[in-house]
């Protein structure tokens, strides 16, 4: 057991987690809760169309609420940073503009987001407090790679036993926690690597372009011309020798 666990005590644990074949497509969810002092119960079910934000959505709100009158604060793991940023910085703001999002769209998937803000709002009201952990995925995390499994065959519709019973019965080691729980910095959108160069290929002519729209404007409504971006000096030498063209590099 994990040096981490040292300040689980009286904290009810839970990991959630979904997915999706082809999004949107077939999904299913899965949650393991831990409710103390020795009760652990895991959830899953499938959808036949939806997407994998709205899997990930719904494990969360029904993990929370399968909890009753409980008035102990939560750990939620989850590796959705989707989920985690969505309930504790973008919602304000989508409220604020009447369920906008920073474009003036309507905020997706506001159905799973109305329901998670009552669930939360309901056990805050309880005393619970909860705490959005973040987990990466695939790491080998017991919890995480038992959400995942269950989220996976309840997209598939394949067999598989849900358990419900006494922490000290149950073979997925929940307790081991990771020690760090910090969201991944987010990725600045505005940023975009500059091109290395614009690649066009017409009538046996290879030309390097400075932007797209030179390229474009070589290349639209030839038929059988070629182009593409090349990011570095060693992307168009690739580029150029996957076109059988390696003598111009």
């Amino acid at each position: 057991m994990s040096d981490s666990t040292s300040g689980i005590g009286e904290t009810i644990l839970i990991y959630t987690d979904g997915a999706c074949s082809g999004n949107p497509g077939k999904g299913g969810w899965g949650a393991v809760v831990y409710l103390p002092p020795d009760t652990v119960y895991e959830l899953g079910a499938g959808r036949f169309k939806t997407t994998n934000n709205q899997m990930e959505l719904t494990a969360t709100i029904e993990a929370l609420e399968s909890l009753e009158a409980e008035d102990m604060p939560i750990w939620l793991y989850t590796d959705s940073t989707y989920v985690i940023r969505g309930i504790t910085q973008w919602i304000w703001g989508w409220k604020k503009k009447g369920w906008k999002n920073s474009e003036g769209n309507p905020v997706s998937n506001q159905i799973e987001w109305r329901k998670l803000e009552a669930e939360v709002t309901r056990l805050k009201k309880q005393g619970c407090t909860i705490d959005w952990r973040y987990i990466r995925g695939h790491q080998g995390h017991a919890g995480n790679e038992r959400v995942d499994q269950i989220a996976v065959a309840m997209t598939h519709k394949k067999p598989i036993q849900l358990y419900d019973g006494q922490l000290l019965g149950y073979d997925v080691a929940i307790m081991d926690i990771p020690e760090s729980h910090e969201l991944p910095a987010m990725k600045d959108r505005k940023t975009k690597k500059t091109a290395y160069s614009y690649l066009s290929y017409v009538n046996g002519q290879l030309q390097r372009h400075a932007t797209w729209k030179e390229c474009e404007a070589v290349v639209k409504g030839r038929p059988g011309a070629k182009f593409k971006k090349a990011m570095s000096a060693e992307d168009e030498k690739s580029i150029l020798e996957r076109w059988g063209l390696s003598h111009l590099a």
